[in-house]
């Protein structure tokens, strides 16, 4: 009988210390890890209170907006190896060449996906990188997974052209890494962030005078193009405890002859009829259509609900996003896109559907709308 009790209390010690080392290994590894970011001081937090979207320490949605998760039913979902929420082989991407961004012509408005939420806009003469998630997995350290579907991205950040600016709309690992700005930050103008966010690229290395920060509504010129800083319906946080600590937004971007709408990551929400009728008609909307599931709808829409905020917003051309790079969600991989497009037919909203690489060229008759997602 002792024997039985020294055993079982060796394998109880024996437990106490794994869980101790591992907590303190996450413990050691948030605090002093630098993908996870810096908080607001406490003098940015006043400043911030003064805000309407800002109660008790934390930004809020115009809205209620509550995640009810069953977590049984997440954890279920996560062990299942189900082999249709990813491609069956490596997307192949359409090449960019740094030369050709240079020789474009600057009246001509190109919108260059490279996955997921990533874009590379040039609009009057001007070359602007959304949301540049361009490392492999968005998580903290790339060894959590999960990892990108393709191998490579259009172009490598190294040959990447000087950048006029960069615009984030809120802070997850999935639109804003750390790796990605490192790389980055020498050869961009300025970045355009939602409250909160400049902590952590000056954290990171970005010089302060070239980040600036803007609450919903807030608009800021570069040279004669507006961008404007509009609400989105979501949620911010890159640690275990800084949720809401940081303010998310989607993006109003005026040219001289065309207006772009990047969506952030939004729940379905009255702030798109909103800013239609503010700042529309849109020539092109990039719209938020993946990575979604009943449980958490009301931070990310489903395509359904994508296709009624490209109506509301009064959208010419509307782009499907936040899908064909990562699985983050429990749905099949090609879902988004096949389930848009049919919504979209029936409120009469024309859609692009370009490759990973492939620009949208505004002011054509024609866009990229060939199902590429089914030769994977």
């Amino acid at each position: 009988m002792r024997t039985i009790k020294k055993i079982f209390r060796m394998i109880l010690i024996t437990i106490i210390v794994i869980i101790t080392v591992v907590a303190v290994a996450i413990l050691l590894f948030v605090n002093l890890s630098p993908q996870f970011g810096k908080s607001a001081s406490i003098d940015q937090q006043f400043a911030y209170s003064q805000s309407d979207n800002f109660e008790n320490g934390k930004f809020i949605n115009q809205i209620p907006t509550v995640m009810n998760l069953d977590y049984g039913k997440l954890v279920k979902e996560m062990l299942k190896n189900d082999p249709s929420r990813h491609p069956l082989k490596n997307i192949e991407v359409e090449r960019l060449d740094s030369l050709a961004i240079i020789d474009r012509e600057p009246e001509i408005t190109h919108i260059t996906w490279f996955g997921h939420s990533a874009f590379l806009l040039e609009l009057d003469g001007k070359k602007f990188l959304i949301d540049p998630m361009l490392g492999p997995s968005p998580s903290p350290h790339p060894w959590l997974g999960p990892y990108r579907y393709s191998k490579e991205l259009p172009i490598k950040i190294e040959k990447l052209p000087y950048i006029d600016a960069v615009i984030f709309s809120h802070d997850h690992y999935d639109h804003l890494d750390y790796g990605s700005i490192k790389k980055l930050m020498n050869k961009v103008g300025v970045f355009y962030v939602p409250l909160g966010v400049g902590n952590h690229l000056i954290q990171w290395g970005v010089a302060k005078n070239k980040v600036h920060e803007l609450n919903w509504w807030d608009s800021i010129m570069l040279n004669e193009i507006e961008l404007i800083c509009t609400p989105a319906r979501h949620f911010s946080g890159r640690g275990f405890f800084d949720r809401y600590t940081t303010l998310w937004a989607s993006w109003v971007i005026k040219g001289s002859k065309e207006t772009i709408y990047f969506s952030g990551d939004s729940g379905y929400g009255p702030h798109f009829e909103e800013i239609g009728e503010q700042y529309g008609p849109f020539d092109l909307s990039l719209m938020e259509c993946g990575q979604y599931n009943k449980d958490w709808q009301e931070f990310h829409m489903l395509p359904e609900e994508t296709a009624q905020a490209a109506v509301d917003l009064n959208s010419k051309l509307m782009m499907p996003i936040h899908w064909g790079s990562f699985t983050l969600a429990f749905h099949d991989w090609q879902d988004p896109v096949e389930r848009v497009i049919k919504a979209a037919a029936l409120l009469n909203i024309p859609v692009t559907t370009p490759r990973i690489g492939e620009p949208v060229i505004l002011g054509k008759d024609q866009f990229p709308n060939r199902p590429w997602w089914l030769d994977y």
